[in-house]
């Protein structure tokens, strides 16, 4: 597998996406995964960011969103999640990524008012309803895994249910690792994901809150859930997931640190490659 990295790692403190583009490549990573709008996003930015990972020779794998609307209790809300999804399809498909990374979100009003059943059956529709226009652009969906009470796909399982309900050829899941301990997940769980996998989250935590720490800043045992992933014959990448440093001033020497630790503990299990 490939290693890669969120670049909202710099954007979120304001660097500019050429320069945090060229600290990913000069860091060492080999690929990297966009975070955008695609709804909103200009032309220029496009071009930029095309333009710099081809000098760069850095491939673009995925792109984040968050579309808490595809299981929204009112239809004309969907169906605005729905396009904004098509339009991240369409822009991953422009920059040569392999797939949109989809966070799906919660259930509403702590399931007490709209039933939870519609709102899985809302994430179905709107899922095989994407991956049939990401089939016709040879893009992938991801769904992530939030480890999250409320949260749609909490856990391996119900992860599992979705994929296997869903039954479409472009919707598979993401792992995040510091999710799967979040959501008492063991290693030995990850075989569940043999087959429906496509894309892996790394980062750190306390083992308690949702974290997005660099490795080795929380308690998380990587190898045990690197070497699952191995044996799940994954043909894609492992991204550094880092959100809010605790020093913004040195953002980049936390990521070149997460990229050491994280380098380190994929060369430990043989699974970079």
């Amino acid at each position: 597998m490939k290693l890669g990295i969120i670049n909202s790692a710099f954007q979120q403190i304001g660097i500019d996406t050429a320069t945090g583009l060229k600290h990913i490549k000069r860091i060492g990573f080999d690929c990297v995964d966009i975070f955008t709008e695609a709804a909103g996003i200009s032309k220029k930015e496009i071009s930029l960011v095309a333009n710099t990972c081809d000098k760069l020779s850095l491939p673009v794998i995925s792109l984040p969103v968050v579309a808490v609307g595809l299981i929204d209790f009112n239809e004309p809300v969907r169906e605005f999640h729905v396009e904004r999804c098509r339009k991240y399809i369409d822009l991953a498909k422009t920059w040569g990524a392999k797939n949109i990374l989809l966070v799906l979100g919660e259930y509403i009003w702590q399931r007490e008012v709209i039933p939870a059943a519609d709102q899985w059956r809302w994430g179905i529709e709107t899922c095989r309803r994407l991956g049939d226009y990401a089939a016709r652009k040879k893009i992938d969906i991801a769904l992530e895994l939030e480890p999250f009470r409320l949260s749609l796909l909490n856990n391996v399982h119900e992860m599992v249910r979705f994929v296997d309900e869903c039954n479409h050829p472009r919707v598979k899941a993401n792992i995040d690792i510091s999710h799967l301990v979040l959501s008492d997940t063991s290693p030995a769980e990850v075989k569940k994901l043999r087959g429906r996998a496509i894309h892996v989250h790394l980062s750190d935590c306390d083992g308690k809150v949702h974290g997005d720490l660099s490795p080795g800043r929380g308690v998380v045992k990587f190898a045990p859930y690197l070497q699952a992933i191995k044996e799940l014959d994954i043909d894609g990448v492992v991204s550094i997931e880092l959100e809010y440093s605790p020093d913004p001033k040195r953002i980049v020497e936390w990521v070149e640190e997460a990229y050491r630790e994280t380098a380190k503990l994929m060369d430990l299990v043989e699974l970079r490659g």
